[in-house]
């Protein structure tokens, strides 16, 4: 995250930052996300809090309807940032060329 908001700072872009690990998403922020990039691709597989988790939680995040709730109740386990565009559009991680190509 400290990347994110030096590279948006540096760049001279204002932003909105909501931190997830202190109020948690509810389920239809993140099905909206879902819906725009795939309820996968809002897992974060690499961090602590995917890989504490029991087999049957792990085989839960089959479904877009059990991953959103467990998300919900495990915010740590939701990949950040995301940056929601004006426009609808996300980007998910710190992927500094794809927030200039969206600033354009």
């Amino acid at each position: 995250m400290k990347k994110t908001f030096s590279f948006l700072e540096s760049e001279g872009i204002d932003y909105e930052f909501i931190d997830y690990k202190k109020q948690s998403p509810n389920t239809s922020l993140l099905s909206g996300f879902a819906d725009k990039v795939g309820f996968e691709a809002l897992i974060n597989k690499k961090g602590t809090t995917y890989r504490k988790l029991e087999d049957h939680e792990k085989t839960a995040l089959d479904t877009k309807s059990k991953a959103i709730t467990l998300l919900s109740e495990k915010s740590s386990m939701i990949k950040r940032p995301i940056i929601e565009f004006p426009d609808g559009v996300l980007v998910l991680g710190f992927e500094p060329e794809q927030i200039r190509e969206r600033l354009g």
